[in-house]
């Protein structure tokens, strides 16, 4: 996925951020590398965080409740959300941050065990960084996870390319997709190239239209930045028309309070009053809205 040029640049072409790299150079999201004229994800297998974490969690509020998954995370994102949680591993590279090569056959292995031990395991969920910098692992492993009868769960802020997405058809049984905002002008603030909300958006449609991935978004509320409720009535508006427009019957919303971290510590967290106020105009067009963090 990369376009190369005489002085042996490529142009990254995994997201909107379409990074111009020089032989040996990282991409934004310092996961992704030119190494030796290919662009590969070095952060392939390198695993910073792993825990088993109820589904709910995730957050999956109606798909297999009461089950556990195996949590997986790398190092690394494509954007810089001001109020990032995980900004640790998150904004990262194999530098900074301590992690551990666990490969596809490894993971599957330890998810496998952990079923053992306890049968609520049902897979695994990529997570905590954004693992999409890293589409080839997530692959790798699903393919090895369904082969033994695991799921695979995706958490992620969808700005990607559809070439992305059509490495990983069929193998997502489930994905929760941050929606930030509705506005290019938000996804700029969240270090998105221009493309950023349209690719979040085209990743969602697709998802919505898979009977095989059930969807869930979340949509985190800062306030003074995306608190107002026209913003809100135009994405929940937008979410009910997907799907054919069953929308409002299959997507599940969640709409979730900010807590003030990073670099973004001028405000407090979001008032509980705000998230229940837009939940409700979410509920306006969605049938199944869910609040987080109050």
């Amino acid at each position: 996925m990369s376009a190369g040029e005489k002085d042996g640049a490529l142009v990254c072409q995994t997201c909107p951020q379409r990074c111009r790299l020089a032989p040996g150079a990282l991409g934004a999201c310092r996961a992704r590398r030119n190494d030796g004229g290919v662009i590969v994800a070095k952060s392939y297998g390198r695993v910073t965080s792993l825990a088993l974490d109820p589904v709910e969690k995730k957050p999956l509020a109606r798909w297999r409740p009461g089950t556990y998954v195996l949590s997986v995370g790398s190092y690394g994102c494509n954007l810089a959300c001001p109020f990032c949680q995980n900004f640790e591993i998150s904004q990262a590279g194999e530098k900074d941050v301590p992690w551990r090569e666990v490969t596809p056959d490894e993971l599957v292995a330890l998810a496998l065990a952990a079923r053992r031990r306890d049968p609520r395991v049902i897979g695994i969920a990529h997570t905590y960084n954004e693992p999409l910098v890293g589409w080839e692992y997530v692959r790798d492993c699903s393919e090895l996870a369904h082969a033994a009868g695991l799921a695979s769960a995706l958490v992620s802020n969808g700005c990607f390319e559809p070439a992305v997405l059509d490495t990983l058809e069929g193998l997502i049984d489930a994905a929760n997709i941050d929606l930030k905002g509705f506005s290019d002008a938000f996804y700029a603030t969240c270090g998105g190239a221009p493309r950023s909300l349209a690719c979040a958006r085209d990743t969602i449609e697709r998802l919505a239209a898979d009977p095989r991935c059930h969807l869930e978004v979340t949509t985190l509320v800062v306030p003074g930045m995306n608190d107002g409720e026209a913003e809100m009535e135009e994405l929940a508006g937008w979410l009910a028309g997907l799907d054919g427009g069953r929308g409002r019957e299959t997507l599940t919303h969640h709409v979730t309070r900010f807590f003030p971290r990073w670099r973004l510590t001028d405000r407090g967290p979001t008032p509980v009053a705000d998230v229940y106020r837009l939940a409700d105009v979410s509920r306006r067009y969605l049938d199944h809205v869910f609040v987080g963090n109050c």
